[in-house]
């Protein structure tokens, strides 16, 4: 296993949890790393990750910055090693936060330039597949996506797409679209407007299937902002409690969804948002600047308590 380059403390020593409530997910991603890195040992295809994810976050590096102007402080991260394995919990924990945190910058600017527009957020579904044939389905379901937004009936101008996979009671894959749509002024009382019905004929005809699927459209109320759904939108791609459940049906999703996007974008929200269907480079956070730096803490990971606990350097 991995060693801290760091002294090792004995277990009087604070958690992290303890010093700071805001991080304590930490040692709960980190413990499912642990468990996901298990399922990979040995894997003929993807056996290195294992190695990649047990190196993964073992040391936090974090900041000490003032919390306000009563003298407190909190905690930043400054800097740790990251596998970027993409079923790394903590890295798709990380990712995610990232992707949440450009979301919330960059779509105030389309609420700006779109003031009067509408928006949408629709999820899509399929029945259940098994998981060896997920890629296929999630191909299918693209290319059902791809004559849906072509069709002259199909409402928006733009779009931001993510994709969700969870697992089912049997063992199934259930791959899911979430998507947030920006529609025009008039769309709920105009001649466009479609009804629940109307859109789930629209999705079954896309997919040339001979059933009705499943289908959610909610519009956001009028006072309310997108920026509300970025957590439901851009949440994860694979529930961390499927990955650690089943080992082989873990490593049978890794397979599948290998190097498969899921973000995408389009219309007249894509040059804004474009940024989401990139690969964060940064797992950290933003850089601090201005802020006034206090001195640094540091955390090594304890695999048998389950928790991070503070370490000298």
């Amino acid at each position: 296993m991995p060693e801290n380059s760091a002294s090792v403390n004995s277990t009087d020593a604070p958690a992290l949890s303890e010093l700071s409530q805001r991080d304590k997910p930490w040692d709960k991603h980190r413990a499912n790393a642990d468990k996901v890195a298990n399922h990979y040992r040995g894997d003929e295809d993807f056996g290195n990750y294992a190695n990649r994810i047990d190196f993964c976050s073992q040391l936090l590096d974090f900041r000490l910055v003032p919390d306000g102007s009563d003298g407190d402080y909190k905690l930043k991260l400054a800097a740790s090693r990251f596998c970027r394995v993409r079923h790394c919990p903590v890295c798709q924990w990380r990712r995610s936060m990232k992707w949440k945190a450009k979301a919330y910058n960059l779509l105030p600017k389309i609420v700006r330039d779109f003031p009067k527009h509408r928006w949408l957020f629709l999820t899509l579904t399929v029945k259940n597949c098994p998981i060896t044939e997920l890629r296929r389905t999630l191909d299918w379901m693209n290319v059902a996506w791809r004559r849906f937004i072509k069709r002259k009936v199909f409402p928006a101008i733009g779009w931001v797409r993510s994709t969700e996979v969870t697992r089912g009671k049997d063992g199934s894959a259930h791959p899911h679209f979430h998507c947030l749509l920006l529609v025009s002024p008039g769309y709920f009382a105009g001649k466009n407007y479609l009804k629940q019905f109307q859109w789930v004929e629209l999705w079954q005809k896309c997919l040339r299937i001979d059933y009705k699927p499943i289908l959610d459209v909610r519009p956001v109320k009028r006072g309310s902002q997108p920026m509300d759904l970025i957590p439901e939108l851009l949440k994860y791609c694979v529930k961390e409690s499927d990955m650690v459940k089943d080992k082989d049906w873990f490593l049978e999703l890794t397979h599948q969804m290998h190097k498969m996007r899921c973000v995408v974008t389009g219309g007249v929200v894509k040059e804004y948002l474009k940024e989401l269907e990139e690969e964060p480079e940064d797992l950290i956070g933003d850089d601090g600047e201005g802020e006034v730096d206090e001195g640094h803490m540091y955390f090594g990971w304890r695999k048998q308590e389950k928790l991070y606990r503070k370490v000298e350097r």
